[in-house]
């Protein structure tokens, strides 16, 4: 029977009463007397130099309490970047100042130049356009290869736009081209992965209030990590003491990482309240969104692999450019060096793997983490070029990834690119994607798509993930300039319900559900006795946020360690009002029972003895209950799976339809069945989006041509399947106290190069064996050439 409580049950997520009735409470719900509303004055030009701002005529217009330009800002830092990147020669990275406001130039279009504030958003947005700019138009730097070379600089003072130059690891270079010159065969692939637009459902919003009288700040703000931003912020950017700041992240209506940053709207906003001695807030247009929230992806990459005779991997390696966008935005350069990099050795036994990146700056929306950040960009080269291997080597492709597997008896399992993988049973796992994606009956399906005059194409890959971004000493080497622990407080009451203070953020995991139900399991109460509190810094402890499938490996590992020390009182006081020692006192189903007697007191009990301590051992221990715990992860979890995709293209308009998909999972030990696979599910989506509809472009002027909906095309519910997920295969993480890996980008991750692979596969099953590759998305113009071509 199906567990209805605790760890493995399919527990219905219970903030989805509020969010599916409309009682949900986001930023935009907010509003404080005496609130003023800000609307920015943006660059319409990707490069100029500004040399005139006339604010006079919109200063006189109703409603207009001031108009702001870089010159009330002097004096304040830029919005810091949050990872510092050492070059191969050891230098650090080139690093910009990214001002609240353009401070002289303009450097891509949806700059902010100038921002009105008014008694009405009508009032704001009116005078925003009697604003006068003018700006000298500059050549827009937006090829990233030819911006290395020369020519116009997105920044002068930097004189290059190269960011940085990482070579990784440099000590495996030499031995990697060696491989190279005495391999029986090399594939090489020449590939762009895609610029993205995160599109939450949620818009940016910020409202910053300062109070005179007490002299402190409140923002709240549609952030994924509160404290980080009252951090960077705080002590980096507008010089106020973190105890006399404040921010608050309510609801949040997704964020897919482009929510992990501070943004420029979140200092304007709290420094021009104390200016105004009013609060000021701001709302993003879907518009605006597109211009301003930080973009994905753009890689474009030459990868080599070198196999022996027999197909076994010899050597990888890599060269890619990675657009960093106009600034540094606040994890920018680690998403292609160490989130990027490390993964490369992917599922496999490559005994030399060398990585170069080349992080180049543009006159485009700064680029940073999106779901999966680096990781996608990793397994699209390596699941590409290996199916291209199998094809120019004639091997199969499932066979040549099964001949290079990591043994499942070979883990702990140390990689060429640095990271140790714990566990995994990568056989396992495509035996079971062979199963539930019925591979053997793909003939029959593709005879049957033939009788409609379509072409079949069946893909297949695997990929492996890092989550858990950890220790904080290593990353703190690598260029991290925060730690990346986790915290958590859990207080528990006196008629004992609890409620856990996290420094976890969730905008839409479904952490007041799952969180619970780890306590649950561990106390034997229920999970209704329990309440989860995240998202503002005055109420919970110091804590790093929501990105990179970390919220249960790494912040319900601080929840374990703190209820560890809750548990651990409470066993002193039930031995005391038993009368044993409490090194014989079990806890069961909320019950505390003397170790083979009958002798027993019940959970709420010894919680009203915490807090009511009449009979209490008040010489060993204080009354109360409540515990903090912090915790440091010492590696990464590392999910993997294996999925296969199905499509049909149709050869006389290319359209490519996603027939079947499969997808196969290791996440370790798995909490609640339900959300895992909700998660699935919505990062197969983006990742078919990816693969076949999304794509950001620029003109060669600099100005976004998919800048909204009609031009930028997201994923429908007819653009994909009916999913078959499996996460059967466990094995469970070593080194965190649940065993559980992470599971929130695992799709996003896996789902593109199944489906590239499957329409090339289908292709070349119809004679255009000349068609090796097709860069995404693969809309059916894209398709259509290649098939004439």
């Amino acid at each position: 029977m199906p567990k209805d409580q605790g760890i493995g049950a399919r527990s219905k997520r219970r903030e989805d009463v509020r969010f599916l009735t409309g009682a949900g409470r986001y930023t935009d719900d907010i509003n404080v007397p005496g609130q003023t509303y800000a609307a920015f004055v943006r660059s319409e030009v990707a490069h100029g130099k500004i040399t005139k701002i006339d604010t006079s005529d919109a200063e006189k217009m109703p409603g207009v309490v001031k108009v702001f330009t870089a010159a009330d800002f002097d004096g304040k830092g830029g919005v810091p970047c949050g990872w510092q990147i050492h070059d191969r020669q050891g230098n650090p990275m080139l690093e910009p100042k990214h001002p609240i406001l353009a401070e002289g130039k303009v450097r891509y279009v949806g700059d902010a130049i100038a921002c009105v504030v008014a008694e009405t958003l009508e009032q704001a947005r009116d005078a925003a356009e009697a604003v006068v700019v003018d700006i000298d138009e500059l050549p827009a730097v937006m090829d990233m290869k030819a911006a290395v070379k020369g020519g116009a600089l997105v920044h002068d003072e930097l004189g290059s736009n190269l960011c940085y130059d990482w070579g990784f690891i440099e000590d495996n270079k030499a031995a990697t081209d060696a491989a190279f010159e005495t391999a029986h065969h090399v594939t090489t692939l020449e590939l762009v992965n895609n610029r993205l637009i995160a599109n939450p459902m949620e818009p940016r919003v910020a409202l910053g209030h300062y109070n005179r009288a007490m002299d402190d700040y409140t923002l709240y703000t549609t952030s994924q990590n509160p404290h980080v931003i009252r951090l960077l912020m705080g002590a980096f950017v507008l010089s106020i003491p973190e105890h006399k700041l404040r921010v608050v992240a309510p609801d949040v209506g997704g964020g897919f990482g482009s929510k992990i940053f501070h943004y420029i709207e979140e200092a304007f906003v709290t420094h021009a309240s104390r200016l105004i001695n009013r609060p000021v807030k701001w709302t993003s247009t879907r518009s605006e969104a597109f211009l301003t929230d930080a973009h994905g992806r753009d890689h474009v990459t030459k990868i080599e692999l070198a196999l022996d005779k027999d197909g076994m991997f010899q050597a990888l390696r890599t060269e890619t450019y990675a657009n960093m966008g106009a600034y540094l935005s606040t994890f920018a350069p680690s998403v292609p060096t160490y989130l990027h990099g490390t993964l490369m050795a992917g599922n496999y036994k490559t005994p030399h793997i060398y990585v170069n990146v080349k992080a180049v700056f543009t006159n485009t929306v700064p680029v940073d983490a999106y779901r999966g950040a680096g990781r996608p960009e990793a397994t699209f080269q390596l699941e590409r070029v290996i199916d291209k291997a199998a094809r120019e080597m004639g091997i199969d492709p499932i066979e040549l990834r099964r001949k290079n597997f990591v043994g499942a008896d070979e883990f702990p399992y140390q990689t060429p690119v640095a990271v140790a993988y714990d566990t995994g049973n990568y056989q396992a796992t495509m035996d079971v994607l062979e199963k539930i994606a019925d591979l053997a009956g793909f003939e029959k399906r593709r005879a049957d798509s033939a009788k409609k005059g379509l072409w079949r194409g069946l893909g297949v890959n695997c990929y492996i993930e890092a989550c858990g971004i950890a220790p904080s000493n290593l990353v703190g080497q690598l260029g991290a300039r925060a730690g990346l622990y986790e915290s958590a407080t859990v207080r528990v009451n006196a008629t004992g319900g609890i409620v856990v203070m996290t420094g976890s953020h969730s905008h839409g995991q479904g952490h007041e559900t799952a969180f619970p139900q780890v306590i649950s399991e561990m106390i034997g109460i229920p999970e209704s006795q329990v309440e989860i509190v995240h998202g503002d810094t005055a109420n919970t402890p110091m804590g790093m946020g929501t990105y990179g499938s970390r919220s249960l490996a790494v912040g319900g590992s601080a929840m374990v360690k703190a209820t560890n020390k809750i548990i651990a009182k409470a066993k002193k006081i039930a031995a005391h009002l038993l009368e044993a020692s409490d090194g014989d006192i079990e806890l069961k189903d909320g019950k505390f029972t003397v170790a083979g007697t009958d002798k027993s007191v019940d959970w709420g009990s010894v919680c009203l003895a915490a807090y009511v301590p009449h009979n209490y051992p008040l010489a060993e221990l204080e009354p109360g209950l409540e515990e903090t715990a912090f915790y440091d992860p010492s590696n990464f979890t590392y999910p993997s799976g294996a999925y296969a995709c199905e499509v049909e293209v149709d050869p006389d308009t290319g359209k490519v339809t996603v027939c079947a998909f499969a997808a196969a999972d290791d996440f370790g030990n798995v909490i609640n069945p339900m959300i895992v696979e909700g998660q699935v599910h919505g990062g197969l989506a983006q990742g078919i989006g990816q693969a076949l509809l999304e794509g950001a472009v620029y003109d060669e002027n600099g100005q976004l041509l998919s800048g909204s909906y009609m031009d930028y095309a997201m994923p429908r519910a007819d653009d994909v399947p009916f999913y078959t997920v499996d996460h059967s295969c466990c094995t469970p993480c070593t080194h965190n106290p649940l065993g559980v890996k992470g599971c929130g980008e695992a799709g996003a991750i896996g789902s593109p190069p199944a489906v590239v692979n499957a329409v090339i596969d289908a292709l070349q099953r119809a004679g255009k064996t000349n068609v090796t590759h097709i860069d995404m998305p693969l809309s059916p113009s894209r398709v259509w050439a290649a098939i004439q071509g």
